[in-house]
């Protein structure tokens, strides 16, 4: 096939179809066709299916009825254009579809690009907005993979700032956002352990990003320096009561901020101690810009990405090739057969 969508069946997130392009299609006023360059996949993705529907994000690219397309981030370039602010050539940073191609409403803004198809103008801004960048360079990889998951990292630490934890516990500790969120705590003293599941504790021990390293059948037994603070990444009620139960009063904030355990999902568990807040990226972005304003914020984050990686050789990066390649992985990754050391790295060609 000349091009090609990697469908996900919205009921089983396992069950993916390839289904034919055509990048020869008409293109309506306004429109751009954009060929995919490379992308990262990771759990964060699976966590946008898992709440695909509450949250919105099964509406940034429709798809036929009973299935979805998961966003991603990485590169597209413009390859054909019936719109004045994209020009053939002009290449971008931001969210895409797993796919080949793609169609989208660009508008030229100060800042950037904004996607403006009618279908996304109530979604959140932050994922409409597309960043123009120059040719290929080496950080690209590093980019699609870590800056929107460093993002969510950069983002929590901040808010837990305000309540200046001694002890941080963390679930689906073998998570890049979690990895990122440890870091970047153990830099500020705070004391970090990491929950995960058996088979990932040995390696998880030896990065060095955690002071302590518990699996999740051993929750009972957690200890922590009040205030404590709880950040759930898997979405596991069982896990998070557990958590709670076991911190009592040292505990004094729960946030919830995805699912990478999307099999596990349920409602929300009754738990002792404080409820559960729900953290979401968008929200504590659009605070910050408003207290620092753009700049500021956009060179906090650049340095303290930087920091991360230069500071954690042990993450290396995968390449993957084609669709198939890309069906192969995706499924890996939504069975969480993929090491934590590693990133993935997928071109649609």
């Amino acid at each position: 096939m000349t091009g090609w969508d990697l469908l996900v069946d919205r009921g089983d997130l396992q069950k993916t179809t390839l289904a034919p392009v055509d990048p020869d299609a008409p293109l309506a006023e306004g429109e751009a066709l954009l060929e995919v360059e490379s992308f990262a996949l990771t759990a964060n993705n699976v966590t946008y299916g898992a709440v695909g529907d509450r949250i919105g994000y099964w509406k940034f690219f429709p798809a036929p009825e009973g299935q979805g397309r998961i966003p991603v981030w990485g590169y597209a370039r413009v390859v054909r254009s019936n719109a004045t602010d994209a020009p053939e050539g002009l290449r971008l940073f931001g969210y895409w579809p797993m796919s080949s191609h793609t169609v989208a409403r660009l508008s030229k803004r100060p800042s950037g690009y904004v996607e403006t198809s009618a279908h996304r103008a109530e979604l959140p801004p932050t994922y409409n907005a597309y960043q123009e960048v120059a040719e290929t360079s080496a950080d690209d990889d590093w980019r699609s993979l870590l800056r929107p998951l460093f993002m969510t990292s950069f983002l929590i630490d901040d808010q837990l700032s305000d309540a200046q934890p001694r002890t941080l516990v963390l679930s689906s500790a073998s998570s890049k956002t979690a990895m990122g969120l440890a870091w970047l705590a153990k830099a500020r003293g705070t004391k970090v352990i990491g929950l995960t599941s058996p088979a990932h504790v040995a390696l998880l021990n030896g990065l060095g990003l955690y002071d302590e390293v518990v699996a999740y059948d051993d929750v009972a037994g957690l200890k922590a320096d009040a205030p404590a603070a709880y950040v759930d990444f898997a979405g596991r009620g069982e896990v998070t009561k557990g958590v709670h139960a076991a911190l009592g009063d040292a505990l004094a904030t729960s946030l919830g901020v995805g699912i990478t355990h999307w099999e596990a999902m349920a409602p929300p568990p009754q738990v002792v101690g404080p409820q559960p807040v729900f953290f979401f990226a968008p929200d504590r972005i659009r605070q910050r810009m408003k207290d620092w304003g753009p700049a500021e914020l956009d060179a906090r984050f650049a340095a303290a990405l930087r920091g991360f990686i230069a500071g954690n050789g042990w993450l290396k990066l995968k390449q993957h090739a084609g669709a198939e390649a890309l069906q192969a992985i995706y499924g890996d990754v939504v069975a969480g057969r993929v090491s934590p050391d590693e990133g993935h790295i997928v071109r649609p060609r």
